[in-house]
């Protein structure tokens, strides 16, 4: 199963291109539902990602919201903890599908 998922990554990534998304790590709960984000949202975005609330990247300057595809079929809330409502640079795959935009991170860096 492990040499399949290692095969289908790379098959996919002959076929999309690595980009980098600058962005603010935001919970889709509060975000979405009622556009709370920011430092002093923190500790509230720490307990919903906690709770399940998926984490995503705002591209503040687009608007654009990358949701996280677990493409190596690990929570990628994990990934995203450390920078709940900070900035970040993310290298990855830039994936569309039904009107939602998802990125399969390969690495996550925390800028100013």
């Amino acid at each position: 199963m492990r040499a399949a998922l290692v095969l289908f990554w790379a098959a996919l990534s002959a076929f999309a291109a690595e980009v980098t998304v600058t962005g603010l790590v935001v919970d889709t709960g509060c975000y979405v539902s009622h556009d709370t984000k920011g430092v002093k949202h923190a500790n509230c975005a720490t307990a919903c990602a906690k709770a399940g609330v998926p984490l995503a990247i705002l591209d503040e300057a687009s608007g654009t919201l990358y949701l996280p595809v677990a493409v190596n079929h690990k929570s990628q809330n994990l990934v995203l903890m450390p920078f709940i409502e900070k900035r970040v640079k993310v290298t990855g795959t830039v994936f569309e599908k039904g009107g939602m935009k998802g990125i399969g991170i390969k690495s996550v860096v925390e800028v100013n």
